[in-house]
């Protein structure tokens, strides 16, 4: 197999959507609730934080979506430009701040004080 995910998936959508329709009919309603139009924070903005939060989860198939729905809404290159490196650098925040964690963890178990069966 040459490609593991490949945008032939999405002949897929209604399969998904059909086998758990309950799921899907609310996973859908949180979906168009949060990428509605009408909300205070104008579309071309709630298109960039979609964008940002799609590149810290890596899905190909979001950030598809999302690019060309705030290319739609006015973003600019610069603008998605500037939204790849928030995301970038808010992604490594996120290890630097779990790494705070790491080093806590480290000086528990090192002074003996951490005990995994607290936890």
């Amino acid at each position: 197999m040459a490609e593991y995910q490949t945008p032939k998936d999405r002949a897929y959508t209604n399969a998904l959507l059909n086998a758990a329709p309950k799921e899907s009919a609310a996973f859908m309603n949180l979906k168009h609730t949060a990428e509605r139009a009408d909300g205070v924070i104008p579309v071309k903005y709630r298109e960039l934080m979609s964008v940002a939060v799609a590149l810290t989860t890596q899905c190909a198939y979001c950030i598809e979506s999302h690019i060309n729905n705030a290319v739609k809404a006015g973003a600019t290159r610069e603008e998605i430009a500037e939204t790849v490196f928030i995301a970038a650098a808010l992604r490594a925040g996120g290890a630097v701040g779990t790494g705070l964690m790491a080093m806590r963890l480290f000086e528990e178990a090192s002074s003996g004080t951490f005990n995994s069966g607290e936890r």
